[in-house]
């Protein structure tokens, strides 16, 4: 079988499996389980194959024409480089995870079928999306994706949190899908075609003419999507949906797709040195201000919603410094440890009952109780917070790395200020995010009080996959950087010396004064009794974080939404940290400028529908309603008064053409 058959099942074989799915749900739903993995894992084993086939050597290119559409065709075409080989195994082996671990997470939740169908197809857009050669067809998966997410996020409809959440990923990203689709409408004209290698080879020869209007459009888009500053607040809210979403979501798609695209079309944003300054200081504002609103959160999800948020904008640096090799590097290890890390959280939910941080630090023996969780998610920290050898080190060091080699003089297009604002930011960013997930780690599995109730062992679908994915967060990043050059167009991702002593001594630091403030703050504080805890017999884990979503904390009642006293977030922060925990205000921002305004709008409109509109349709049945009451009231049925009316109209008619005729 051809390397380009390969590649077209990839992407086939989940939509199939989403199909089958949909249309067995009912009337065979034995084979609903079956039909969500057996096709993503198969499509997983085919992403392996053609990377191995590709080997990081010339992209593999196939097209046939969709439909003419005059001087614009659009094409179903391949184009495979190393990036996307790479890109669509991380895809398939998360998707595959997030597979098998939903099967016992939500082995008893009668929406089961829609949820994997949906999965699969969320699954097949993305894949759409890494091995598209055209935009055309890029953007089709583009938009499933949007789609699936609403679905996905609100999959816990029963709950106002998922309805909003689910409504507002929908709408935002949709906010920055337009600007995107006018921006691809501009590139396909300036480069006279939709392929993607058409148009990488007009940018080659300077063929833009609008190169800045272009990439800031595209990197609207771009910035919904991905998550980035001022469009990322759809993120942290979209933790109402099942945790496996969340995993597939933040790990290798949606998110992804937003720095995959910048990375395959990066020579059109290198065009213009205005819209690689703007990508580089929107990459520092969401790093930083991110990190600082995941020291505030107290629900564990959130805490890795705005961690995702963070390390999506390292990548997005990467990349403002002309570096796709360093920011796909990135992407591919933050996919690995970022699916452990929410699948592991998902197992901590189910075993505390709630989602809450506060509650948790005052339960005792929880990492007893799951202690596949405990040491996957670790290790998942570890990773995270870049401290070698584990896979985050390398590929965050490598983003640092780069930003340090521009800020030794501009490189192209890329000027040096860019350079000297993502490493500033980037290292900041390391400080924090070590203290976050040091944070985390405490207040999870380090509290004290009531015994964290039992739920027995977890499903071994569940368990195998945390370590599945523990084996990439440890290992992918030593082998990545020695053994994978040509697939990051030969770029040496070995970590330079001072990004190395520099990022992993800040993330060092970051890690020991959120330990040291902690203990600090144990010491003082006196534990909050608690009565028995309230278990959670029977039913999975997608029903207890259903009840989490909806009570927050149904195990320990008004006790779990107090602050804990022994939380180091809240003296790291100091007066910032009421302002971080809302996300430094930015939806009530959105609120006054564009919720209130166009709700205003809406009660105008309404106001002139009713009052002015249908007051001029209601009157103008009036008049006819009074002639008709009028001639209705002379139909008698009495013959004589027809006769006596008719000769007196004759008798006026008769006088009326006298006068007229004497007049004349």
């Amino acid at each position: 079988m051809t390397t380009t058959t390969l590649a077209v099942l990839v992407p086939l074989l989940p939509f199939l499996g989403a199909v089958a799915g949909l249309l067995l749900g009912r009337t065979a739903p034995g084979f609903v389980r079956p039909l969500a993995v057996l096709p993503t894992l198969t499509a997983f084993v085919l992403a392996v194959l053609v990377a191995v086939r590709q080997g990081g050597d010339a992209a593999i290119d196939a097209a046939t024409e969709l439909t003419p559409t005059g001087s614009v065709p659009v094409y179903l075409a391949l184009h495979i480089d190393g990036f996307a080989a790479l890109v669509a195994v991380l895809v398939g082996l998360v998707a595959s995870c997030v597979q098998i671990y939903s099967t016992g997470y939500l082995r008893d939740d009668p929406r089961y079928p829609s949820y994997a169908a949906l999965v699969s197809l969320f699954t097949s857009a993305m894949l759409l999306v890494v091995y598209s050669g055209d935009l055309i067809v890029l953007l089709v998966g583009w938009e499933v994706m949007g789609i699936c997410s609403y679905f996905l996020v609100g999959h816990y409809w029963e709950t106002p949190e998922a309805r909003a959440a689910s409504l507002k990923a929908f709408l935002v990203t949709k906010l920055g899908d337009v600007p995107f689709l006018i921006g691809l409408f501009a590139l396909a004209t300036d480069a006279g075609s939709f392929r993607i290698t058409r148009v990488l080879d007009t940018v080659a020869h300077g063929g833009l003419d609008h190169p800045t209007v272009i990439a800031l459009l595209l990197l609207a888009g771009v910035a919904g999507k991905s998550a980035q500053f001022p469009l990322h607040t759809w993120l942290p809210d979209a933790m109402a949906g099942p945790t496996p979403v969340s995993a597939l979501i933040h790990a290798a798609t949606m998110v992804a797709a937003g720095v995959y695209f910048i990375a395959r079309l990066l020579p059109v944003f290198e065009a213009s040195a205005a819209a690689m300054v703007v990508m580089a200081v929107m990459a520092a504002i969401t790093m930083t201000g991110s990190g600082l609103a995941a020291l505030a959160q107290d629900d564990i999800k959130r805490v890795l919603a705005y961690s995702t948020i963070g390390q999506l904008g390292y990548m997005t640096g990467a990349l403002a410094v002309g570096d796709r090799g360093a920011a796909v590097f990135h992407l591919l290890s933050h996919g690995a440890f970022k699916a452990l890390l929410f699948l592991a959280a998902g197992m901590v939910i189910h075993a505390a009952g709630t989602n809450s941080l506060a509650a948790m630090s005052r339960m005792s023996g929880l990492r007893d109780r799951v202690p596949d969780a405990y040491w996957t998610m670790t290790v998942a920290l570890l990773a995270l917070a870049a401290i070698p050898p584990f896979s985050g080190f390398f590929s965050k060091e490598s983003v640092l790395g780069a930003a340090e080699h521009v800020t030794a003089g501009p490189t192209g297009h890329v000027p040096a200020a860019t350079g000297w604002i993502v490493l500033v930011a980037g290292l900041l960013t390391a400080f924090l995010t070590a203290a976050y997930a040091t944070r985390l780690w405490l207040l999870a599995f380090r509290g004290h009080g009531a015994q964290a109730p039992d739920h027995g062992r977890q499903p071994l679908t569940m368990t195998v996959v945390l370590w599945v994915l523990a084996v990439p967060s440890l290992a992918l990043g030593g082998l990545a950087y020695r053994t994978l050059p040509d697939w990051f167009d030969g770029n040496d991702l070995a970590p330079t010396l001072t990004t190395s002593v520099l990022g992993t001594g800040v993330a060092l630091i970051g890690g020991l004064v959120t330990y040291a403030a902690w203990r600090h703050l144990t010491g003082l504080a006196a534990r909050v009794p608690l009565g028995a805890v309230a278990a959670h017999p029977g039913g999975d884990a997608g029903q207890v974080e259903a009840e989490a979503i909806a009570t927050h904390a149904p195990a320990y009642g008004d006790v779990a939404s107090a602050p804990d006293p022994a939380d180091p977030g809240r003296l790291l922060l100091g007066p910032l940290h009421r302002h971080a925990a809302v996300g430094f205000h930015l939806d009530a921002v959105y609120t006054a400028l564009f919720v209130r305004p166009v709700l205003a709008g809406a009660s105008l409109v309404r106001f002139l529908d009713r009052e002015v509109v249908e007051t001029y349709v209601r009157g103008a049945g009036v008049l006819p309603r009074w002639l008709g009451a009028a001639v209705r009231r002379a139909q008698t049925g009495n013959v004589q008064t027809y006769v006596s009316a008719l000769l007196a109209g004759t008798v006026v008619l008769a006088v009326a053409a006298v006068l007229v005729a004497t007049g004349a």
